[in-house]
């Protein structure tokens, strides 16, 4: 009789160990809404790709995220959003809560350093619909740039980022427009000017309407001298800073670098405060 009673209780302990309900994932990522729970409570996000809670009240959300709001202005089905990393860290959907954050641009829990899947569709440029720290490229989610180890413009001084846990501006592209021999930006001894375009989008807050509102950027040498380009001048003039009107978290940057008349190709360094520095070799 001990035994059996033994046994009934072993069992009842094993059916409450792997219950465990409201938790037990080890994150939320999903690909379909038949990943998610089978009550019928969540839904896959289209586009972050993690399972989110669906409600019609912020009453229907949990604590880690209390919003109740619409998927975006194009999908109005409605879901439980977040708004910082402190409260997705009380998730008590997954194993361990402490390893989520809120991703800023779908306001939802992800597991940190999770990222929308490589080679995800996209539309038109810069983020689109894809995770902060990748850009849309030919109508895939592809990382954005970062300067490599041995970048000699970043050997010192090198910026900390990383696509995980940075939110600062994003340098997507970075390409030479132009090569003007004996430019009026420029002085006498160094005549001519690489013009060079550098386009970024930011997931905070729009980018300001003029110049006059920008900050924090940088150009940084081969010799890693930093430089900034707005307080510098070395945004072309009236043509320098351009807010994509469809998108004003996206924009392009164009600056000018006066060199020698001998220099045939310049290598250049960029980043933001708080974005991914990268480095880029441009011919004349």
């Amino acid at each position: 009789m001990q035994l059996r009673k033994m046994t009934l209780m072993i069992a009842a302990l094993g059916l409450a160990l792997t219950a465990c309900p409201g938790g037990g994932r080890e994150d939320l990522s999903c690909t379909a809404d038949t990943d998610c729970s089978e009550d019928g409570t969540e839904i896959c996000h289209p586009q972050a790709k993690v399972c989110v809670q669906t409600c019609t009240a912020s009453t229907d959300c949990p604590d880690s995220a209390k919003s109740c709001e619409a998927i975006s202005s194009s999908n109005t089905q409605k879901i439980c959003k977040c708004s910082t990393d402190a409260l997705c860290q009380t998730d008590e959907r997954v194993t361990d809560a402490s390893t989520l954050s809120c991703d800023k641009t779908y306001s939802v829990c992800k597991s940190t350093g999770m990222t929308t899947p490589p080679g995800a569709t996209c539309t038109g440029s810069g983020q689109s619909t894809c995770a902060y720290g990748q850009f849309c490229s030919g109508g895939t989610c592809t990382a954005a740039p970062e300067a490599a180890a041995t970048c000699e413009n970043f050997s010192q001084n090198r910026p900390n980022w990383s696509a995980a846990s940075s939110n600062g501006p994003v340098i997507y592209s970075v390409t030479g427009t132009d090569y003007q021999v004996g430019s009026a930006y420029c002085q006498s001894d160094a005549p001519n000017a690489f013009i060079v375009r550098v386009r970024a989008y930011r997931t905070d807050a729009d980018w300001p309407s003029t110049r006059a509102g920008l900050s924090g950027f940088f150009y940084v040498t081969t010799g890693s001298d930093k430089l900034d380009v707005v307080n510098r001048g070395l945004l072309v003039p009236n043509t320098g800073y351009n807010r994509t009107a469809s998108n004003p978290k996206d924009a392009e940057f164009n600056v000018y670098l006066c060199r020698p008349s001998n220099a045939q190709t310049i290598q250049v360094g960029f980043y933001f405060t708080g974005g991914n520095p990268v480095c880029e070799n441009i011919n004349s």
